[in-house]
C-alpha cells in the first residue's frame, strides 16, 4: 500500500505478533513509512489500539485492532513549492500526461527532500493538478525510484486519478523495463514469483521474505547476451518497492550499477563502462485510456547515460 492512498488503515494483529512492539508491527504493514515516522504518529495520538491511544513501545496482544491515521499528511508537505523544472512530456490531453522522468529525480517529496522532485515540477506546470490530490501528490498515480528513468502517467483530475489507481491495483497497466544485469542468462524467458517485504537486517532495504513479504511477480526475457552481462526486457506484474532490483539480485543477476542490491562485480563493471547509476529504464507502458477506453501504448528509448555505457560494453565484445 502507498502511504497516500488513504488517510487511515486498520489492521488486526494475529498471534505471531503477540509481544511485538507496535511500531515494528506497523513498519512491516506500511512499507512506505519509516519507523521514525510511525513513532511520531504514535506519539501524536494517531495510532489507536482498541480505540485507545498507546505509547510507541506498546507491545501487542493477539487479536489487537490497530488503527493508524494521518497517513496522507506528509511531513514537510507545507514546504512543497512549485519549481521551474523542465518536463519531458510525451503526450497530454484533458485527462492524462505521459512523461519521461530523468534519473536522479525523486517522483514525489520524501522526508528531508521537499524540492527538485517531479511533484515540484508538476505544480509549476499546472497548479490545478494539486487541487484534487494535494501538493504532496500532484496527480502522481505510480512512481519510479530516484535513479530509475522512464515513463510515468500523471492524472489531471480526481476522477481520472481514481480510475487509474484502480487500473494499477487490478494489474491492468502493462509496464516494460529495460535492465542490464550481471552474468549470462541463457533461458529464453523467466518468471520470479517470490514475496517481497522490508529487510529484517536493513530497514532501508527490501528483500525476498517468504513469511512476511507481499506477493510479487516479475517476468523477464533476455534480448541480448554479452560477455559478462545480459540485457533484459522486464515485465513487473506487481508493483512492490524495488521489485525488479530485489528479484534480479535474489536470483544472482543484480542490476549493473545498483548501489543497494548490487555487488563488487556490478560496481566494477559500472565503473569500467562509465555507468553512473543503476541500469534500469521504464521503456514501455500500455493501458486503456481512463475516459475513452482507447488502447494507449507508449515507448521510451534508452537515455544517453545508459546507451553510452551499453555501447562500451558491446565494443568490449569485439576485442
Amino acid at each position: 500500500m502507498s502511504i497516500k492512498e488513504t488517510d487511515s488503515c486498520i489492521f488486526l494483529a494475529g498471534s505471531r505478533w503477540a509481544g511485538e512492539r507496535i511500531d515494528k508491527f506497523l513498519s512491516e504493514k506500511l512499507e512506505d513509512l519509516s519507523r521514525s515516522r510511525i513513532q511520531k504518529l504514535v506519539s501524536a495520538g494517531k495510532v489507536l489500539v482498541g480505540g485507545a491511544t498507546v505509547a510507541k513501545n506498546y507491545r501487542l496482544s493477539d487479536g489487537d485492532r490497530v488503527e493508524i491515521a494521518g497517513l496522507s499528511i506528509e511531513e514537510g508537505a507545507g514546504r512543497i513549492e512549485p519549481e521551474d523544472i523542465e518536463l519531458d512530456i510525451r503526450y497530454e490531453d484533458e485527462a492524462i500526461i505521459i512523461l519521461s522522468k530523468k534519473a536522479g529525480m525523486l517522483t514525489h517529496p520524501a522526508p528531508g527532500s521537499y524540492s527538485h522532485t517531479l511533484v515540484n515540477a508538476l505544480l509549476n506546470y499546472s497548479s490545478s493538478i494539486s487541487g484534487f490530490s494535494g501538493k504532496e501528490r500532484a496527480g502522481i498515480v505510480h512512481r519510479l525510484d530516484r535513479d530509475t528513468s522512464g515513463l510515468l502517467i500523471v492524472a489531471k483530475n480526481e476522477r481520472v486519478h481514481h480510475i487509474l489507481s484502480e487500473m494499477f491495483s487490478k494489474r491492468k497497466v502493462k509496464k516494460t523495463y529495460i535492465a542490464l544485469v550481471e552474468g549470462r542468462i541463457d533461458e529464453e524467458e523467466g518468471v520470479i514469483e517470490l514475496p517481497i517485504g522490508r529487510s529484517r537486517i536493513d530497514r532501508k532495504k527490501m528483500a525476498v521474505s517468504i513469511d512476511r513479504g507481499r506477493r510479487s511477480k516479475t517476468e523477464f526475457k533476455p534480448v541480448e547476451s554479452l560477455r559478462e552481462a545480459t540485457l533484459l526486457n522486464v515485465y513487473p506484474r506487481t508493483g512492490r518497492t524495488h521489485q525488479i532490483r530485489v528479484h534480479m539480485s535474489y536470483i544472482g543477476h543484480p542490476v549493473i550499477g545498483d548501489a543497494v542490491y548490487g555487488n563488487k562485480n556490478t560496481a566494477r563493471t559500472a565503473e569500467r563502462i562509465g555507468l553512473k547509476r543503476q541500469f534500469l529504464h521504464a521503456a514501455g507502458i500500455e493501458f486503456a485510456h481512463p475516459l475513452s477506453g482507447k488502447k494507449m501504448i507508449f515507448s521510451d528509448g534508452l537515455p544517453e547515460d545508459l546507451s553510452g555505457p551499453l555501447e562500451i560494453l558491446r565494443e568490449e565484445e569485439k576485442i
